[in-house]
């Protein structure tokens, strides 16, 4: 008797393990930290908890050479990139803001001027996903079930929520204009009541009264420049960029309730709504796996004004971290360890700040798009006739007079030569690729080819400028992004928790390989316009 009850005991442990081998997760948590850097997690590992980054680190597994395979590297593409599988040449989104030939304006990449405003202001609700001409994941997981599965999008930046939850799912960013999260007519009449429950609470204005100081002694940031410097933006109001940054006096002239934006408190913020939505939404307590798209936008403001050499951004991720941690455990006491899954990636990263490389003999500079769309103009003007050449001059990219061209008998395809061999010959400038060469050649490797992926036939312009290493198009102080260089391309790809063995790899990647490692983890429908491969080093 003894040894039949020990065979069925191990037989029900047997079909136990296996049972929970195949179900689902009950929660997927996508985690975007806007403009964070693969070298982060290296560069501050030491100050790290043990529960935080470094637990997604040592228990989960790392792409360490995880990269974006396209340009531009903007928020608005990466989100969209990271969630559909694809890149810009076929989900539609090239940019944040790009010119329309059919409006005649430059259009907003999740605007929607058929809805509007639900919980904020008016100016801040026209958002839907609407412009993404792809499914992604988050839509794909609920159409596997009937949309059983709940989805729902967060994030300061109303890109960094809409995008991710898709064409179905619910999507809440926050208004700096009221200091409410807040979502469009897209999604609902009116907002949720946890969400308004949520709000009553004014959050924004309790985490402004404090003083935004460093976590740890100052002259322990050894990490980072030296706190004051020539390189770093500093806020209004305030004659340098230097802790402490006393919010209650800052507020008046940086924007009021939008000032926690640029402070670590927006990270605290983020996860606070988080904590909301999962239990206001009662997610991964149903049949179905759910799943929370969380994007943490602060680091991108803080890293725009200050660049990643400095304390405040090392400050923000040892914050951040410990943020991580309290999330982490409360995910494992709300559905146990193991049964949710998380991935943690980056929308792009960021260049050093240029004249900080400049002030250490490193080439860089800084190219002032007005100042190139200027030379270009007076040299068609010159060689052409004077009228008005160039229509548009935007994310790099040069939009010529079509009809012009046609109505002087000029050909588009000759004109669009000779400017690229004018603008090489400026400072600043690498490489200058045409629309047809981008239409009539397929570039397998190198920057033409991350150009292509980013190109989109009704969308881009006749001209693509691609700038030297370490060049930006912005000022003397701050930093930005948007190139395909490695500063800009390598980031995080972390999985983490439900089925995900721990390990790591230097196998190269794609930021498109994670929406398809997610449908084969997942058993689902590949995202419609999916060109990224499933990670095999998860899955195995």
């Amino acid at each position: 008797m003894k040894k039949i009850l020990m065979l069925a005991g191990f037989v029900f442990t047997t079909c136990t393990i296996a049972l929970c081998q195949n179900t689902k997760p009950k929660l997927i948590v996508g985690i975007v930290v806007d403009q964070m850097r693969q070298e982060y997690l290296y560069r501050f590992q030491d100050r790290f908890s043990e529960g935080g980054f470094k637990r997604l680190m040592n228990e989960g597994f790392m792409m360490k050479n995880a990269h974006y395979n396209y340009i531009p590297t903007y928020t608005g593409p990466g989100h969209a990139s990271v969630y559909s599988g694809t890149t810009p040449s076929t989900h539609g989104v090239i940019a944040n803001n790009w010119y329309s030939r059919k409006l005649n304006r430059s259009i907003y990449c999740a605007e929607d001027t058929t809805v509007i405003a639900v919980g904020g202001s008016s100016s801040s609700g026209k958002i839907s996903p609407r412009n993404l001409l792809t499914t992604t994941i988050t839509d794909e997981l609920r159409l596997s079930n009937n949309k059983k599965s709940k989805v729902v999008g967060i994030a300061i930046k109303d890109r960094g929520a809409s995008l991710p939850a898709g064409h179905l799912g619910d999507a809440y960013w926050y208004d700096s204009g009221t200091g409410n999260f807040m979502t469009s007519s897209y999604y609902y009449d009116e907002l949720p009541s946890w969400v308004q429950e949520f709000n009553s609470k004014e959050l924004p204005a309790k985490y402004l009264e404090q003083t935004w100081n460093t976590l740890y002694p100052l002259e322990t940031y050894v990490n980072s420049i030296d706190d004051n410097n020539e390189f770093e933006a500093a806020f209004a109001g305030k004659e340098s960029p230097t802790f402490p940054y006393i919010l209650p006096e800052l507020k008046e002239m940086n924007g009021e309730l939008g000032l926690i934006s640029t402070t670590p408190f927006g990270n605290s913020l983020t996860l606070d709504f988080a904590y909301a939505a999962i239990e206001g939404e009662n997610l991964g307590m149903g049949e179905a796996t759910d799943f929370l798209a969380v994007s943490f936008s602060s680091p991108d403001y803080i890293g725009h004004r200050f660049g990643p050499t400095s304390i405040e951004l090392e400050d923000n991720y040892l914050r951040l971290d410990q943020e991580m941690e309290k999330f982490l455990n409360h995910l494992d006491g709300k559905f146990g360890k193991g049964n949710y899954l998380i991935f943690l990636t980056a929308d792009h990263g960021v260049a050093e700040i240029a004249t900080y490389m400049m002030s250490e003999n490193i080439p860089a500079g800084n190219l002032r798009l007005a100042y190139a769309s200027g030379a270009a103009k007076t040299y068609l003007n010159q060689n052409y006739g004077e009228d008005d050449w160039i229509i548009n001059v935007s994310n790099e990219q040069i939009f010529l007079n079509r009809e012009l061209a046609k109505e002087m008998d000029v050909d588009l395809d000759d004109l669009e030569e000779d400017l690229a061999q004018f603008l090489i010959k400026l400072p600043g400038i690498k490489e200058v690729y045409t629309s047809t060469a981008m239409r009539n050649t397929e570039f397998t490797k190198g920057r033409a080819s991350l150009l292509q992926n980013g190109y989109n036939q009704k969308a881009s312009g006749e001209l693509l400028l691609i700038l030297e290493p370490g060049w930006l198009t912005g000022g003397a102080k701050g930093t930005s992004h948007g190139t395909g260089y490695t500063y800009d391309t390598h980031v995080p790809i972390l999985f983490y928790g439900w089925n995900v063995k721990a390990g790591e790899s230097s196998k190269k990647v794609s930021i498109t390989d994670i929406a398809p490692t997610l449908s084969m983890m997942l058993d689902i429908r590949l995202p419609n316009g999916s060109t990224g491969n499933p990670i095999l080093e998860i899955l195995q």
